[in-house]
């Protein structure tokens, strides 16, 4: 006699929409809410001066952001931001891609980027200043010249990565220069240059503020060393909170732009792990 045994397998039910939203929240919100009860918590047993509790640097945001600074000050920073991270990544791909093409391009032009690659672009703000004038162009020409080298780099390597069997193939089929950047090599170079677009957003974030440093007199750069110097130490600590902001919906904005960008990638990476 014979005994069969069978094992029930009662599927898993998904966890819904909601479920899943309010999870990423709760793991998105948890640690900075922990960190703001201890901050408030050490600021009320043990106050000091430099470093005020949440409830008075959020007195002081509301105070200094809410009203006529958000468009004297806030609006035209996030514009030069902005217009930096365009022309960083447009002229990134676009001179990656040439010269990630061409071998001899890239071998002449190594040593050259490689050394403008290390010089540190506020050193630059001073030569900027003088070839351009203290303008809202510098300030750009200051991002643009420290945010390029990531997404620059990263084509360069990217184009230079793909496959030769695939470039064969596309030959064969007589297609197009044009076409063959469009439906294969820049597809191809993508996961590299979003990440060196991810780099380029925190660079940019931080030359922004150092361009309005110095010959400004506007901006969140030039705000937060006024606040400072004359030590409106709330003010301050308002200005940093709000660069921090910034910098979270740069990476909120730029993480949604990367799925639907890498869908395909973040596809097959699913299925070889399947």
């Amino acid at each position: 006699m014979t005994l069969y045994t069978s094992t029930v397998v009662v599927p898993r039910r998904r966890p819904g929409v909601w479920a899943k939203l309010g999870e990423s929240t709760l793991f998105a919100l948890g640690l900075p809410v922990l960190l703001l009860v201890v901050w408030g918590v050490w600021g009320t047993l043990a106050p000091g001066k430099f470093f005020p509790g949440p409830l008075t640097i959020l007195d002081a945001f509301v105070r200094t952001w809410v009203g006529p600074a958000f468009l004297t000050d806030v609006l035209p920073s996030l514009g030069r931001l902005l217009l930096g991270i365009v022309l960083s990544v447009v002229i990134g791909v676009a001179a990656g891609t040439v010269i990630g093409r061409v071998r001899w391009l890239r071998d002449l032009t190594t040593p050259v980027l490689e050394f403008f690659r290390a010089i540190p672009p506020p050193a630059l703000i001073p030569i900027i200043a003088v070839l351009i004038g203290a303008t809202d162009s510098m300030k750009v020409v200051v991002i643009v010249a420290g945010a390029i080298w990531p997404v620059l780099l990263n084509t360069i390597d990217g184009v230079k990565a793909t496959d030769a069997v695939m470039q064969e193939t596309a030959r064969s089929f007589s297609l197009s220069t044009r076409n063959r950047i469009r439906y294969l090599i820049l597809p191809a170079a993508s996961p590299r240059i979003m990440a060196g677009v991810r780099q380029t957003l925190s660079i940019a974030l931080i030359l922004m503020v150092i361009s309005e440093m110095f010959y400004s007199s506007s901006g969140l750069g030039y705000r937060i060393v006024f606040f400072q110097r004359n030590y409106l130490i709330a003010e301050m600590w308002s200005g940093i909170v709000l660069l921090g902001l910034v910098g979270v919906l740069l990476a909120a904005v730029f993480g949604f732009v990367e799925r639907r960008v890498l869908r395909w990638y973040h596809g097959t990476r699913e299925v070889e792990r399947g």
